[in-house]
């Protein structure tokens, strides 16, 4: 199959929605697919243009066999709403950039679209599904406009609301199947869309070679975050209600986003046991999980569908998992005993959870490693998932 990823993220950006994607486009490149990406100049975390990249309007070029057609888009990680909009707006416009490749677009036979952002995803349907008849499915990650409502980002029933309620309903209706990373975002669009084919596409890690190895967790425990900084993970609230030296642990920080100013501004007036690091190279990034006796996986709040893709980069490693969520990610990792379970901010609980783990036996922490490492050879194996994955995209 010939087939193109319509994406907002894409390598070398940091984070969970650039790896979902690039996974995604080099599995199915592996699968012996011609595969294309269109997505914009590299920008995010940090929200702005990638040195290399800048002073171009768009920018050709290949990944690992993956062609990448990439354009400008207004780059920004303000909280302000109007910047963030124009952000997507510039995107949602300049990708019809695309569209003077008549002969390319309509060798496509699959086009696979990644909403939120959903306006980027609603404008790259008129123009691949409407305009082009392409076989569309559409990769929902979160559901939005939900989600917005409840981190507080949009107001329930604005005129912004409305509008995203409409481009939601649009891109369901008109997608010729979808995806969701978890069973709870699949269910959700079934409802409006029963009989749309539907697969659930986990965020499961590609080709991470880590060979499982006993070992004790060290004195104090030490506990690791690698990932976005921002106001859905709230890891400043976290350190600034739990003193993890006087619990035996200590913490420690990698990523960026728009509470890292805040959260170094906390480190370097209070000693409780927490450490910044700034940013960790993905190629670093399993060798530098090893090290650690546990990782935290935060959500502020629970969000419909969320499942922390966090869960499965940490399985490969046999890394125990400290889980600040419920729903459907409690579930796995209480099932498949990955690790303990707090509600989102129940910083107590949390706090609690951290002392149990201190204080659990060789055998109970051995059996919980065993447990992550071997979910990702079997139950949550990147490989075993595109199998059948790209078994559903031939099927369409």
């Amino acid at each position: 199959m010939r087939i193109l990823i319509v994406s907002f993220y894409y390598t070398p950006e940091l984070g969970a929605a650039p790896s979902r994607i690039t996974n995604m486009a080099r599995g199915l490149k592996a699968q012996g697919n011609d595969v294309d990406v269109l997505t914009c100049l590299p920008n995010y975390p940090k929200g702005r243009i990638m040195e290399g990249y800048r002073r171009c309007f768009s920018r050709k070029e290949e990944m690992e066999g993956v062609r990448l057609f990439r354009y400008w888009t207004y780059a920004t990680v303000s909280k302000n709403p109007l910047r963030r909009i124009l952000s997507m707006l510039s995107f949602s416009i300049l990708l019809w950039s695309f569209s003077w490749r008549v002969r390319r677009i309509r060798s496509y036979d699959r086009v696979i679209i990644q909403s939120p952002p959903i306006m980027v995803a609603c404008s790259a349907m008129v123009l691949f599904r409407k305009i082009f008849r392409r076989k569309v499915v559409l990769n929902v990650s979160d559901l939005w406009p939900m989600s917005a409502v409840e981190l507080g980002a949009v107001r329930e029933g604005s005129l912004y609301h409305r509008a995203l309620l409409w481009m939601e309903r649009f891109v369901y209706r008109n997608s010729s199947a979808v995806q969701g990373q978890s069973e709870t975002i699949v269910e959700h669009i079934k409802a409006f869309e029963p009989d749309k084919p539907a697969f659930v596409y986990r965020n499961l890690q590609h080709s991470v070679a880590a060979h499982f190895e006993e070992r004790f967790k060290g004195q104090p425990l030490r506990i690791v975050y690698a990932g976005l900084l921002g106001v859905a993970q709230d890891l400043l609230s976290i350190i600034e209600h739990i003193n993890f030296k006087q619990i035996g642990a200590e913490l420690h920080l990698f990523g960026g986003g728009n509470q890292t100013e805040q959260i170094e501004q906390f480190i370097s007036n209070h000693d409780t046991g927490v450490s910044y690091h700034g940013y960790l190279p993905k190629e670093r990034m399993v060798d530098e999980l090893q090290r650690y006796d546990a990782s935290i996986v935060p959500l502020a709040v629970q969000i419909k569908g969320a499942v922390p893709s966090k869960i499965f980069d940490l399985l490969p490693v046999g890394v125990p998992i400290l889980l600040c969520g419920s729903g459907e990610s409690s579930d796995i990792v209480r099932n498949n005993g990955f690790g303990l379970v707090s509600s989102p901010a129940d910083y107590d609980a949390l706090a609690e959870n951290i002392r149990k783990m201190v204080r659990m036996s060789a055998e109970e922490y051995g059996r919980i490693r065993q447990n992550c490492w071997s979910a990702s050879r079997e139950m949550f194996n990147f490989n075993c998932q595109m199998d059948t994955y790209n078994a559903f995209l031939n099927q369409l």
